[in-house]
């Protein structure tokens, strides 16, 4: 006589059947998912062109779909390469700098040699300065001196590995104005600090960011009022000898400073 099926052996047999019909849903969805995206049979240079022409028609997000589409296709090759460049492209021109300098950096990575490896470095410079600034597209409203130094310095640092790595790139030169705009903006961004300092009366404090001003950024236009700064600050704590010295180096430095003139009219 056959044994009934023991309580363990009746659970065990209903997980099992539950497992293979949740299977059997799982590949009918998958084989429906399928047979509604159109470009399942697409080459890569197919996907490539459709990528191409939602890009001109500035559809960045459908554009960056069709492109990862095609690097997880096709990892391999030139086109998947390219993918890698054009989704970086994509989420910079949505202004999505973490993104964009995420896609870059991913690419710099498994791409060290690449022929286009100097404008992968440009883009993620542009991408690195591009918060609420438009990439230097809205100098006119909004003073890039007030923004976030630190922002400012990672930019920096980009362009200035450019032009270390790929000297003779066309991407130098342009990457070299960008870095001299840099440093005056990180200079006056320093000497907006002291200033915000002195008018409060934190004169030490004022002395120690204009200083900072002079040392790191010793050309740049902002150094003037950086030792001027220096002279009222020291004036103003009651220390004639440093301020002498100081406005000795403003003098050397700045022979036509308006407010050493307007010392001296008095």
């Amino acid at each position: 006589m056959r044994a009934s099926p023991s309580m363990f052996e009746r659970s065990t047999n209903r997980l099992a059947a539950w497992i293979a019909v949740l299977i059997a849903a799982l590949m009918l969805a998958a084989c429906s998912n399928l047979d509604k995206d159109p470009t399942v049979k697409w080459d890569a240079e197919r996907l490539y062109a459709e990528a191409k022409e939602l890009m001109a028609s500035g559809q960045w997000a459908q554009a960056r779909g069709m492109l990862e589409k095609l690097e997880s296709r096709y990892p391999f090759g030139r086109y998947a390469q390219q993918a890698q460049m054009e989704i970086a492209y994509s989420y910079y021109k949505e202004n999505e700098s973490a993104q964009a300098i995420t896609a870059a950096d991913r690419f710099l990575k498994l791409n060290p040699n690449h022929p286009n490896a100097d404008y992968v470095q440009y883009l993620k410079g542009l991408a690195s300065f591009n918060d609420d600034l438009g990439l230097f597209g809205k100098f006119f409203d909004i003073d890039p001196s007030r923004l976030d130094p630190k922002s400012m310095r990672e930019a920096f640092d980009v362009f200035r590995e450019l032009t270390i790595r790929w000297p003779d790139s066309k991407y130098t030169p342009d990457a070299t104005l960008r870095m001299n705009y840099l440093i005056n903006a990180m200079a006056q961004s320093e000497v907006n600090i002291a200033r915000f300092y002195f008018n409060r009366g934190a004169y030490v404090a004022a002395i120690q960011r204009s200083q900072g001003a002079v040392r790191d950024f010793q050309r740049s236009p902002a150094a003037e009022e950086a030792l001027t700064l220096i002279v009222r600050s020291y004036k103003a704590l009651g220390l004639p000898e440093l301020a002498v010295d100081a406005e000795r180096v403003l003098q050397q430095n700045y022979p036509n400073n308006g407010y050493l003139a307007a010392q001296q009219r008095r």
